[in-house]
């Protein structure tokens, strides 16, 4: 049986994978929502407008937009396809976005309802990274004290419970 730690890291992985497949792909294409698709180009628009060094750059909205959109979809297909280390890569990649994502919505001043669903995503995916980076607790019965080259149980484990007996 799964540990509740490695399903919640599956269910996180998989639900926040598909979640950005499907928005770096709005943000590709008009396949899915042409109404989604043109809201995307005309934030991304107001988002180079109000961040003028992106222009010095020679990043145009478009590029932004496309870009972003791209690594949405790459890492959300690693967040829900691919095994081990890469997921957390792609997690980590992921936050960032989140996070300039949220500075860009600060930055044309978006009422919070344009960016809550940002807020809550990068929330989980810090939770899934916390929880990721968090080591295994090992089972009570393999906990030992090395004491003397012997092997003993944890005091709190060897020591009966306050007020109970222990039989033999």
């Amino acid at each position: 049986m799964a540990s509740p730690r490695t399903v919640t890291i599956v269910a996180l992985s998989v639900a926040l994978g598909l979640f950005f497949v499907f928005m770096g792909t709005i943000k590709l294409t008009p396949r899915l929502s042409k109404d989604a698709y043109n809201e995307m180009k005309r934030a991304y628009k107001s988002y180079v407008r109000a961040l003028p060094i992106l222009k010095k750059m020679g990043v145009s909205s478009i590029l932004l937009r496309k870009s972003i959109g791209a690594l949405e979809v790459a890492c959300g297909i690693v967040m829900t396809l691919v095994p081990g280390r890469p997921k957390d890569v792609a997690n980590f990649f992921l936050l960032l976005l989140v996070l300039a994502v949220l500075f860009f919505h600060q930055l044309v001043g978006d009422p919070l309802k344009r960016y809550a669903h940002a807020l809550v995503f990068g929330i989980l995916l810090t939770c899934r990274l916390l929880i990721t980076r968090q080591p295994e607790e090992q089972p009570p019965e393999k906990r030992i004290l090395l004491v003397n080259g012997d092997e003993q149980p944890l005091a709190h484990e060897a020591a009966p419970e306050k007020g109970k007996v222990k039989v033999s």
